[in-house]
């Protein structure tokens, strides 16, 4: 496989990436077999990962098929493996990419703040609520809203989070009005959810309500074929202008690998 499209995608992507495979060939076919290891440089995929390996590209199949679904979906992973990534990908592919993306750190977000920071608060509610104003919740409707850490939130708050994902409804802190609201909701956690769970630190009936489809994101321990691609990505992205190509050594990739 010389490279691969994420859904959706159009015609030019398709000729762009055939365009390069035959510049590839006519540059190596005087002197040695064509090289189709070497990263595409045709197709630039609108999602800022890089990777060929069959646990990555699975994960890209399942950004494709979910999009278009107005499905609640949890991306679990490591830190530092691109879960707000695939969300924001996930929204731009979706009939709901017109709308707000707004991305709300569950772990960062005090335990006492995070009810009024998501559905808001009425004027008077608490000291210092000296007007009304508008949670992050409403802030996404049409749109997606994205919930990293989810399992940083506490029970009561999760109660709270789940009667809103099950009516499609929410009331700000203080008040006695509900408000309809049309978000999609994409979750994300580096945390066993399982486990936490089983452990009574997480609602099992949210889970259920959140986990419609999980991608999991593998960390590049586990997908080390994608270093080598990963390393010369960076390579021509900071050489200096005019420079000659730079090459990893076998000897330099193979500890790169390990």
């Amino acid at each position: 496989a010389f490279d691969y499209l994420v859904k959706p995608f159009t015609v030019n992507d398709i000729v762009s990436i055939s365009q390069n495979v035959r510049e590839q060939i006519q540059i190596h076919t005087k002197s040695e077999k064509p090289n189709l290891e070497t990263p595409s440089v045709g197709y630039i995929s609108d999602i800022p990962l890089i990777g060929k390996s069959p646990k990555f590209v699975e994960c890209l199949k399942l950004v494709g098929r979910v999009s278009q679904t107005n499905l609640p979906v949890l991306i679990t992973g490591e830190s530092g493996t691109g879960k707000e990534v695939v969300a924001r990908a996930i929204h731009q592919r979706s009939p709901r990419a017109a709308g707000n993306f707004v991305t709300v750190n569950c772990g960062a977000v005090p335990s006492g703040l995070i009810e009024s920071e998501l559905f808001g608060h009425a004027r008077g509610s608490f000291t210092g609520a000296d007007r009304e104003r508008l949670g992050l919740w409403e802030e996404a409707t049409g749109g997606t809203l994205f919930l990293d850490e989810i399992t940083e939130t506490n029970q009561f708050f999760q109660v709270k989070l789940l009667r809103a994902l099950q009516e499609g409804e929410i009331r700000r802190v203080g008040s006695n009005r509900t408000i309809n609201v049309d978000v999609r909701v994409i979750a994300a956690t580096n945390r066993d959810i399982e486990k936490e769970v089983g452990e009574g630190r997480f609602r099992q009936d949210l889970m259920y309500r959140l986990n419609a489809v999980t991608i999991h994101l593998p960390p590049l321990r586990e997908r080390v074929e994608d270093i080598s691609l990963i390393a010369e990505h960076f390579a021509q992205l900071f050489r200096p202008p005019g420079s000659l190509p730079l090459k990893f050594s076998d000897e330099a990739m193979e500890k790169l690998k390990k």
